[in-house]
């Protein structure tokens, strides 16, 4: 096992504690790779030949140094690529990390009965579409012959299938920067069913978020909405932008668009998250001029709002939509 995946059991209003819990796996390799909001992966083989201890007995200590040290428990997965560190994590219990077994048999074995959509990258409707014909778990898709995985889901994605149901697992740790993102959650007092209250809480994310971006000169390249419901599960779906923006309604409009698509039909929904990611200089970014003056006079009073805020506050200017709710 060298490749650890770890999710922080960090409550919403801790997300911007991410950070710093990478700053601590850092600590033990420098192949760390974000997966915000709460989550990492770590590429262990530099450190158990440093450490002189497996990546199992790594994990030990660095769930214990992130309860000791910021409070937080930790789910970790082991496996020897980030694919099967990532299934793994599915099974893992706090205090106890759930590692695949070695061997290909083995693989093979702990993969055969989990659902299809155990799988990264596996979305909902890949996943109805090989349960529309019996392939509802690895094992049967791993079976399968590679041809009628394509004729499913296509030429390139059916190879990929049919690989990772077979143990086999091409990725790797490719280190980021979770500094290079802006966050913003908002949690609701009780599980929420209205839509409307939804659209609300995107709206005041994406100004949060806008502001911050303009304070620091930066643009962002993509927008990621987490939606977690009452179940604790959540739904992630990210955008890449026209173009990098730090323009609040641009924001919106995106937040909104991916908002619609989930197609929530009386979700109970705990929170909203929002994430700025790709972010770049604002002087380095371009901005396609349209000859609106609607959108050009939109963008001065923006610079306006932005200077009433820095002078009286933050909720000294906000848009009419978020009257009465708390940003």
């Amino acid at each position: 096992m060298t490749i650890l995946c770890v999710r922080f059991q960090l409550p919403p209003a801790r997300e911007a504690d991410l950070p710093r819990l990478l700053g601590m796996l850092e600590e033990f390799t420098p192949v760390v790779q974000a997966l915000p909001p709460d989550g990492a992966l770590a590429d262990l083989r530099g450190a158990e030949r440093y450490f002189g201890r497996d990546a199992v007995e790594l994990a030990s200590v660095i769930r214990v140094r992130s309860l000791a040290l910021y409070g937080v428990d930790c789910l970790i997965g082991a496996g020897p690529g980030p694919m099967l560190a990532r299934v793994a994590l599915r099974d893992a219990l706090p205090g106890m990390t759930c590692a695949v077994p070695e061997g290909q048999d083995a693989i093979a074995e702990f993969l055969a009965d989990k659902p299809v959509a155990a799988l990264p990258g596996v979305g909902a409707a890949t996943a109805r579409t090989l349960g529309e014909y019996g392939l509802d778990t690895l094992g049967l898709v791993a079976a399968a012959p590679l041809s009628t995985l394509q004729r499913l889901v296509g030429a390139k994605a059916g190879r990929e299938l049919h690989e990772k149901a077979n143990g086999v697992d091409r990725g790797r740790v490719v280190p980021n920067a979770v500094s290079r993102s802006l966050a913003a959650e908002r949690p609701f007092e009780r599980d929420e069913l209205d839509p409307d209250r939804h659209r609300r809480a995107l709206l005041s994310a994406t100004e949060e978020i806008g502001a911050r971006l303009r304070a620091l000169e930066k643009v962002c390249r993509t927008l990621t909405l987490t939606v977690r419901y009452a179940d604790r599960s959540a739904t992630t779906r990210s955008r890449t932008l026209t173009e990098p923006t730090a323009h609040s309604p641009a924001l919106t409009r995106a937040a909104y668009r991916m908002y619609e698509a989930l197609g929530l039909q009386r979700a109970r929904v705990r929170a909203i998250a929002l994430r700025a990611e790709g972010l770049d200089p604002a002087d380095q970014a371009s901005h396609q001029l349209t000859f609106d003056p609607v959108d050009e006079k939109v963008r001065r009073i923006e610079e306006v709002a932005d200077r009433a805020r820095a002078k009286f506050g933050p909720r000294a200017v906000m848009p009419g939509g978020l009257g009465g709710l708390a940003a």
